[in-house]
């Protein structure tokens, strides 16, 4: 797919700035990423968001908007990246007879990919709650005391991990 084969509003300021700037932006994602392909596909991930955006005026700076976004794109990478080795590394404490299949470990992969998306919605207090009440099997006062706040504010962060999981499930709420 193309960028000029998308239609929408602003389709012709993301022209501009991806004829502009794209090879900026490449340079500089290639000094933060490892791998060359990668860079590409963050570089490209960069425009398609912004064609994404309802509303899209001509920034002041375009290259500083630009490495916003990308930075923002790099950062859920590498946080991808990190919940992909804890998973694997999880797997390699299984015994081998009883690790699931390939296709298996693939679809589980995907879903830690899904719920992390779905979580990385909420605030990081509201996350952590979450994940303690989850995960860790923490109750509400424990979970009060590490993230330092009020009993009643863990209600307030679980139900919105409850409304999150909610919203995954069956869309939101009429």
């Amino acid at each position: 797919m193309s960028l000029s084969s998308v239609q929408n509003p602003h389709s012709e300021l993301v022209g501009a700035l991806y004829r502009d700037h794209r090879g900026w932006l490449l340079a500089w994602l290639r000094r933060n990423v490892a791998c060359p392909q990668r860079a590409e596909d963050l570089s490209q991930d960069t425009f398609v968001r912004l064609l994404g955006r309802p509303e899209l005026q001509a920034p002041r700076e375009p290259r500083a908007f630009l490495a916003a976004i990308a930075k923002g794109l790099l950062f859920d990478y590498f946080r991808r990246a990190a919940l992909e080795q804890a998973y694997l590394n999880e797997l390699m404490l299984i015994p081998e007879a009883e690790q699931p299949s390939p296709e298996v470990q693939q679809l589980i992969l995907e879903d830690l990919k899904a719920i992390d998306r779905l979580l990385g919605k909420l605030s990081s207090k509201s996350r952590a709650a979450f994940l303690h009440s989850r995960l860790d099997g923490l109750t509400h006062a424990e979970i009060a005391e590490r993230l330092g706040v009020s009993v009643p504010r863990v209600r307030q962060y679980l139900a919105q991990g409850i409304r999150q999981c909610y919203i995954a499930l069956y869309g939101e709420p009429v």
